[in-house]
């Protein structure tokens, strides 16, 4: 196990002020969705793709995972609202939505 040494003074506050017991839930459900691996690396696949959207079919093998597992956590992350979908054909392309992400990071205050 890795630990972090703080020194005290140098880390500002995590939030600038203390959460409401919605928020502290809202933010938790987002949290716990990011905490899978798989879906971190979705995020960032998915964003480094050439207009910033992947089709399941592109992302599966450089995850190592199988197409079902792929296509459950991209539906974890859809419906946490971090990922939109949309259906061209038999394919789904997922795009990563900046707001949401850009909104987790504000909570933490990074």
């Amino acid at each position: 196990m890795r630990t972090v040494q703080v020194l005290e003074g140098c880390c500002p506050p995590v939030l600038s002020e203390p959460l409401g017991a919605d928020d502290a839930e809202r933010l938790a459900q987002a949290l716990r969705v990011l905490a899978d691996p798989a879906r971190l690396r979705l995020l960032g696949l998915i964003s480094s793709m050439p207009g910033k959207e992947a089709c399941v079919c592109q992302i599966t093998d450089p995850l190592g995972l199988s197409q079902p597992t792929v296509s459950h956590h991209l539906k974890v992350l859809h419906d946490a609202g971090l990922v939109e979908r949309e259906q061209r054909g038999r394919w789904a392309y997922y795009r990563v939505i900046p707001d949401a992400l850009r909104i987790l990071r504000d909570a933490l205050g990074a």
